[in-house]
């Protein structure tokens, strides 16, 4: 799995982009088996905890490492790279993450 998170601030648009005409680019990576966008809900814990203020999460699935290596070296990872900067303004950060998961129940 490799994840990516956008700290806020981000507009409705960066969002549009990314999940329309970003994820077009996305889904010729080779080897990739699905993108999945999260957003932020509004929750309340009863417990002290610290939200983390991720505004998007971008989660793209690879059935193997090889895959993800495969993708990250590819034409379409340099399309994707240049899109970067057609994405309408936002200050926020981007942060990526490459992961191995197992589901536990």
């Amino acid at each position: 799995m490799c994840g990516i998170a956008v700290l806020p601030p981000i507009q409705p648009a960066f969002i549009e982009y990314y999940a329309t005409r970003h994820a077009a680019i996305l889904k010729e990576f080779s080897g990739i088996c699905t993108l999945s966008l999260y957003e932020p809900i509004v929750w309340n814990d009863p417990f002290p905890v610290r939200p983390d203020g991720t505004a998007l999460l971008a989660q793209m699935t690879f059935d193997t490492p090889a895959d993800l290596e495969r993708a990250l070296h590819s034409e379409a990872r340099r399309r994707a790279r240049e899109d970067f900067g057609r994405f309408p303004p936002f200050s926020g950060e981007v942060t990526h993450q490459a992961m191995s998961g197992r589901i536990v129940f």
